[in-house]
């Protein structure tokens, strides 16, 4: 079979389940419940000391489970499973042909990229992953979306100095809290269910043509602007032109300034997230409203939000995400080590790393193989920092 890179012989692949060392990461890329899976194919678990801590997976859970948790857990190791990318010092002590699987936002990540090409790794990255319907079960980016928009909700209800639910008192009746969701994927519409579980009326907008079907089915009622949708592929939203976005703005600032909480959860993997509203809008609402923008670290569909903190604009609380999901993280990295097995899965077999680069899954999300880099949008971005074509991107556009 073509292009199986990273073959190891007739041995039992090491994986090595590395301790998260990026700040304010609290997930772990395995949970011991998912070991079974992977032992039973042949392969050997190596865990660091400490590695699931933080999302409530002591290393005695790892052992009973199969794997050995030791401090030389890299060294040698074929394959590293990790949430974050992994760090220049966790790459030297791997295998020279070893593989790494984690998530790799490449447009913030070129010089590791540059890295594992120069290196000759095999690098698969999560949030590449097909959307097809045989890679459902792989899906981290929606896995963790999922997470995502539910703590979105809880964080604007925590934050807004109001109920959200409609209550009927001896001392009068308190209306429901108004919140406006923009952005209605898998977070989205998270969000939306959640917020309403909590009582509230909830709105929401989109811009592609399915987003009010969906919106609809979870009971939030979807505003209809006068624009055109942008419905791109794998199910994403096309980038907006800049006057297009400009009128967008203009007719959603009515309803973002009728709302008590506003929630933005709009992104798409590789490019920065849409800007959907203003600092003047933001300030054109009541005094004491929220806005949580969990697209914050991808540059924010909020103006002025920054990730990881808290600002006031006028007199209302903008609210910044920094990798929500760690804000589960046990839950979180269950639902995480469930896509990476499924995904290793079709690596591993008998206790051989075999993956074949002719599978439409892990082509899709192999970013460096051989000394190349495979996905074309991050060969482009190096060739521009280094002014010299990858050599397999420029065979690909050939």
């Amino acid at each position: 079979m073509a292009n199986r890179p990273g073959t190891v012989g007739s041995g039992t692949v090491r994986i090595a389940l590395p301790r998260e060392v990026r700040p304010h990461e609290r997930r772990v890329a395995l949970v011991p419940g998912a070991l079974a899976r992977l032992t039973g194919a042949g392969a050997a678990v190596s865990v660091e000391p400490g590695a699931g801590a933080a999302a409530g997976y002591p290393d005695a859970a790892y052992t009973e489970a199969g794997a050995t948790v030791s401090a030389g857990a890299l060294d040698g190791a074929d394959l590293l499973v990790g949430v974050q990318p992994p760090s220049g010092d966790q790459l030297k002590r791997l295998s020279p042909t070893a593989t790494t699987v984690s998530f790799l936002p490449m447009a913030q990540e070129l010089a590791l990229v540059r890295t594992l090409r120069d290196t000759g790794r095999t690098a698969f990255a999560m949030e590449l992953i097909p959307r097809i319907s045989r890679a459902q079960s792989m899906d981290a980016l929606s896995s963790q979306a999922l997470i995502a928009g539910y703590q979105a909700a809880l964080v604007a209800a925590d934050r807004l100095p109001r109920f959200f639910p409609m209550l009927m008192t001896a001392a009068g009746t308190v209306p429901p809290a108004r919140v406006l969701v923009l952005g209605a994927g898998v977070a989205g519409l998270q969000a939306i269910a959640t917020a309403r579980r909590l009582g509230a009326i909830v709105s929401a907008y989109d811009v592609r043509v399915a987003a009010a079907e969906e919106v609809r089915s979870v009971g939030a009622d979807f505003v209809e602007i006068d624009l055109p949708p942008l419905d791109g592929a794998g199910g994403y939203a096309r980038e907006a032109g800049a006057e297009r976005a400009r009128r967008q703005m203009e007719l959603l600032a009515p309803h973002v300034a009728a709302a008590d909480a506003v929630i933005t959860t709009a992104a798409v993997p590789g490019r920065p997230a849409p800007l959907l509203v203003s600092a003047q809008m933001v300030a054109a609402m009541r005094p004491g409203s929220v806005v949580v923008d969990i697209a914050a670290e991808q540059g924010g569909n909020v103006e002025g939000a920054r990730p990881g903190d808290e600002i006031m604009i006028g007199e209302v609380r903008v609210w910044g995400g920094r990798n929500v999901p760690s804000r589960m993280p046990g839950q979180a990295s269950q639902l995480y080590a469930t896509n990476v097995v499924n995904l290793i899965l079709l690596m591993v077999a008998d206790g051989t790393l075999a993956p074949d680069l002719d599978d439409e899954v892990l082509a899709g999300c192999c970013v460096t193989h051989a000394g190349e880099v495979r996905h074309g949008p991050t060969a482009e971005a190096l060739d521009r920092e280094s002014g010299t074509p990858d050599s397999a991107a420029a065979r690909r556009e050939g």
